[in-house]
């Protein structure tokens, strides 16, 4: 079975990468390969050689990827034939239905999934989970309890998320949850709460999270750890703060704020034991039941239903699905009287897990989870224990030198386990910390070099005192509850403050670029080549292996180049310019105030791209899709220089400053040269700032200086290459636009535009574009967004010009490669794309 449920994952896990979902001839081919592939492997079974079993299993193993192909293709497509028409995006549609999981609310409102009974809309296909806003305007949103059904105003779009590199996919998240449309509660008054609830034992379910969630919430209040002990309780972790992520994402300790699989792991086990030590004195009542049915079996049976309730309570992750699964499997094995391998259980896990969810795979959790146990158990299976007898002593005699010889003995015994144990424990934490590092850096281009210390004590302290504290409080009744809750809290403030200690150094955090497909599959031999059982040749060279990851060649543009990326940011604008060893970020996208994009899209994205340090980041004015998310980029990165077109009561001066960062007003005349790159601020003008924001904005011409290398010496009769330039125009308008075209023409031409104020019918007048003459023009817009920007009469301005148009709501992010004579546009949505994309 082992071969049967891998083959399986690798075909599920094939599937999520392909741009577009399987046609009839290619199932049809993969029938015919399932089939030439049963009788391959019962003829090489027949055999009955070594090589030939070898043959017959991994035809095996291609007959399950095709299997796994297959399901997850059809899954895939009854899923996507739910979905919204592009010509109702937008409008005013009437939903009935109940409000699914739990809702999470915020200060600006409240967001939840609703699950439509009926729609006033005439389509055939319609969603039948949708993702709304319900936004508090004048008043708060009611109280949405889960299973609650209510009649909505509401408008619709498809599910469409950013689209970058290193990045989260979030269409992909919304698929996986069912989601084929997102929202906003349009008409708030006329919103009725109809009668009855939702039944089923989803439902249910989700009522017992949402009425713990409030008892936390009613006893800790505003406690600083108050959403950690949520998120332990039910696994929702949306109320956990930003410093709390922040701590542990620096201290390798994220997987602990969820229900982990250890975390069920452990609770199910003590219930095993608490039910067991019940059996056993069932005498005490009158009865005889360990007679009738062992405490062994018992104790089994108790910790897999426990495991179960824990895990719906945990919203049935994917590491709480793979310790539920590991755990019933045990358990039949056991009341059926068999011992089932630990790989055989791990292999079954994954394939009910994915049988179940095939989006799994997309998700971080799914590969940290399974990787950390099949790492310990191949870690393991080289260092097992086995305990000996000492021999009996033929001269043993009476007296006192005998008993003081059985202590010492004794005393060797219980020392020689302990560290036994110590070593082991060792041992697996070591395999895990060696098994997950690359998955580290490919989901969050990082390794905390404290993680190994950091959870020695965080895993035993919050699974030994936090979760059972908090188990407590779930099950005691009040006023017991609040006692136990408080309890958790201040043990996780004794938690963060060790946690503290140890991430102060800036050393503890060791941040990597995001591997490519080679050198993750390098790391990924490197780890089996170190956790190999003894005697396996040449360990010592594993960590060569590792290399490509640790010390990944420079990607940076050659020496006279630049390259540009402008972000998918939404409605907003953040570009990143790269020179052979200088970065500047050229605004910051929005922040808390709109969607986050600053810590959401813009860090992450520079994380990923191995880059730790801005030479510059340039705020061009002051409009908050522009500048938001500047803070979250202080915060992040170090960023040495703020070169901003802001006024001087800016509070972003000040927390430039107290990051270190030089504070420099950005004026035109301002010039400089990075690795044969020539930078130049032409507006706004230097003195006060007047007028509104978008009429002082910064405009960088950025040249790759004549087309030359600076380190070049010119031949005497070599042809000068024409530079490549590019303009980044910020949120000017017509008004600026023609002073520019009064002072210098030339130094307006330029063959990458990013189009002045997002495509805005006030901007890209006929004479400045002419003037330009871009080759390639991007729009960084938001999809539908209100201001319905670009303009269609300026879009189509561009397209008669034959220019080559980008827009982010479409292409997603758009990188530009600009060097010797060189220009190229990737746009990301074309060169990483995957079947859900635009369906």
């Amino acid at each position: 079975m082992r071969a049967v449920w891998c083959g399986f994952a690798l075909g599920v896990v094939w599937l999520q990468q392909q741009a577009a979902l399987p046609g009839w001839a290619l199932l049809l081919g993969l029938s015919a390969g399932v089939c030439a592939s049963i009788v391959v492997a019962r003829l090489c079974f027949l055999r009955g050689a070594a090589w030939s079993s070898r043959a017959g299993w991994l035809a095996v193993l291609v007959a399950a990827a095709c299997v796994g192909f297959a399901y997850a293709g059809w899954r895939a497509q009854t899923r996507l034939v739910f979905e919204l028409p592009r010509e109702w995006e937008g409008r005013d549609i009437v939903v009935s239905g109940w409000i699914k999981g739990l809702p999470t609310r915020s200060a600006d409102g409240v967001r939840f999934l609703f699950s439509v009974e009926a729609a006033d809309a005439p389509v055939e296909r319609f969603p039948r989970t949708l993702q709304l806003s319900w936004i508090a305007d004048d008043a708060p949103p009611p109280m949405l309890e889960p299973g609650s059904r209510w009649r909505l105003s509401v408008r619709l779009k498809r599910p469409h998320g950013n689209a970058n590199w290193g990045v989260r996919d979030a269409e992909a998240v919304l698929l996986a949850r069912d989601v084929r449309a997102t929202g906003y509660v349009n008409l708030p008054l006329l919103a009725v709460q109809l009668q009855g609830k939702a039944g089923g034992i989803g439902v249910i379910v989700d009522g017992w999270r949402s009425a713990i969630r409030d008892r936390i919430a009613a006893v800790l209040a505003d406690a600083p750890h108050m959403g950690i002990v949520v998120a332990l309780a039910i696994g929702a972790q949306d109320a956990v703060s930003a410093v709390d992520w922040q701590l542990m994402r620096r201290t390798g300790t994220s997987h602990l704020v969820a229900i982990s699989g250890l975390h069920i792991g452990f609770v199910a086990g003590l219930a095993g034991w608490l039910a067991g030590w019940l059996w056993r004195r069932s005498c005490f009542i009158g009865r005889n039941w360990p007679l009738l049915v062992p405490v062994q079996k018992v104790s089994m049976a108790s910790g897999a239903l426990f495991a179960a309730v824990h895990a719906a309570l945990a919203g049935f992750n994917v590491p709480a699905q793979r310790t539920l699964w590991m755990a019933g499997i045990v358990a039949l094995g056991y009341l059926g009287g068999r011992r089932v391998a630990p790989s055989v259980v791990l292999a079954w896990a994954l394939g009910l897990v994915l049988l179940a969810d095939p989006w799994a795979v997309v998700s971080a959790g799914f590969w940290l989870s399974f990787c950390a146990v099949g790492a310990i158990l191949f870690g393991m299976s080289g260092h097992a224990r086995v305990a000996q007898n000492p021999p009996p002593d033929a001269r043993e005699d009476e007296g006192e030198r005998v008993f003081a010889r059985r202590c010492a003995e004794a005393l060797r015994a219980q020392g020689g386990a302990l560290i036994g144990r110590v070593r082991s424990g060792a041992r697996v934490q070591f395999a895990v910390t060696i098994a997950l590092a690359p998955l580290t850096v490919c989901f969050f281009s990082q390794i905390p070099l404290i993680g190994p210390v950091a959870n020695a004590f965080a895993i035993p302290w919050v699974s030994v005192f936090v979760t059972p504290a908090v188990i407590a409080g779930v099950a005691l009744p009040a006023p017991f509850d609040a006692l136990a809750f408080r309890l958790a809290h201040q043990l996780l403030e004794c938690l963060t403050a060790g946690l503290k200690l140890l991430s102060g150094p800036s050393w503890t955090l060791w941040p990597l670029p995001q591997p490519d497909a080679w050198a993750l599959a390098s790391a990924a031999v490197g780890v089996v080549w170190c956790l190999a059982p003894a005697g396996w040749p040449l360990r010592w060279a594993a960590p060569l292996t590792w290399l490509p990851l640790l010390a990944p060649a420079s990607a940076a543009p050659a020496e006279g180049a630049f390259r540009l990326t402008a972000l998918d940011i939404g409605q907003g604008s953040s570009i990143v310019v790269e020179t052979a060893h200088h970065t500047l970020l050229f605004d910051a996208g929005p922040g808390p105030e709109s969607t986050h994009a600053g810590e959401r899209i813009v860090v992450p994205y520079l994380q990923a791209a191995g880059i730790g340090v801005l030479d510059s980041l340039i705020i061009s004015h002051a409009d908050s899709d522009h500048s938001g998310g500047a803070p979250a980029v202080l915060e992040g990165v170090e960023v040495r220089q703020l070169l901003a077109g802001l006024p001087p009561t800016n509070l972003l001066w000040q927390t430039a400053s107290a990051k270190g960062a030089q504070t420099v007003r950005c004026a035109a005349g301002q010039r400089w040269q990075w690795d044969g790159v020539d930078f130049a601020i032409l507006w706004p003008d230097p003195g006060p700032l007047q007028g509104k924001p978008n009429a002082h904005g910064c405009v960088l011409r950025i040249s790759t200086a004549s087309g030359l290398h600076a380190q070049t010496q010119v031949q005497p009769h070599a042809k000068e290459r024409k530079p490549v330039v590019a303009l980044l125009a910020a949120d000017i308008e017509a008004p600026v636009e023609r002073t520019l075209l009064t002072r210098d023409r030339a130094a307006l031409r330029a063959q990458i535009l990013l189009v002045p104020h997002h495509g805005s019918k006030t901007s890209s007048t006929e004479p400045f574009l002419d003037s330009i003459g871009p080759s390639i023009a991007v729009f960084q817009v938001g999809y539908r967004n209100r201001f319905h920007h670009p303009y269609a009469g300026v879009y189509e301005r561009y397209k008669a010009r034959g220019i080559e148009l980008s827009r982010s709501d479409d292409d997603g992010a758009a990188r530009i490669e600009a060097g010797d004579a060189m220009l190229s546009l990737e746009r990301y949505r074309q060169t990483h794309r995957h079947y859900w994309v635009d369906r």
